[in-house]
């Protein structure tokens, strides 16, 4: 085998290497985030239906505008990771704005979502930046319908022109994609 033959195979099997190392690397962080997005829906979830279940919508309304942001924050502080949720149609204006980044994915999320892939299951990474980027789904469940669908009482809208008087997230069906959780952390 020539010189150059020893070389280019040399250099194949380097570059192929490194690829696997960041592949796995990769892996490793949607592993981590996934978890994290767990964690997050794993309480917030219990907690809203608690909510419901002793005082309706309007408790929910409450404890979610209090207890979602605690929850990302507890998350972040805990996991070294920016937490944070986001919409195209965001409830708290001042916390779930998307950057560009993440209204791209979220347009992708809604575009896969009616092509038929089920909310739960749409996630995507990426490295932007120098950032790993990840995010979560949201898709409206019957719950959520209360307060993000299209027949909201006007108790509900109440409630909702108190702790979100900017809010733009209603008028969801179930399985529509309302937003999502996003993750972000530095890559070293």
């Amino acid at each position: 085998m020539s010189l150059e033959k020893r070389v280019f195979l040399l250099l194949a099997l380097a570059l192929s290497a490194c690829s696997s190392t960041e592949e796995r690397d990769l892996t490793e962080l949607d592993q981590r985030a996934a978890g994290i997005t767990r964690q997050f829906v794993g309480t917030l979830l219990p907690t809203l239906q608690s909510a419901m279940a002793e005082g309706g919508p309007v408790q929910a309304i409450e404890v979610c505008s209090v207890r979602a942001p605690e929850i990302a924050a507890e998350l972040s502080a805990e996991s070294g990771w920016s937490v944070r949720r986001v919409s195209l149609k965001p409830r708290n204006a001042d916390m779930a704005i998307p950057d560009n980044w993440e209204r791209q994915m979220l347009q992708s999320f809604d575009q896969r979502q009616q092509a038929g892939e089920p909310g739960p299951e749409i996630n995507t990474s990426a490295v932007v930046n120098g950032d790993y980027r990840y995010m979560q789904a949201q898709p409206a469940m019957p719950l959520c319908l209360s307060c993000h669908g299209q027949n909201i009482s006007s108790e509900v809208r109440s409630a909702l022109a108190e702790h979100y008087p900017a809010d733009t997230a209603t008028g969801y069906l179930a399985g529509q994609i309302r937003g999502a959780i996003s993750l972000r952390t530095e890559l070293p």
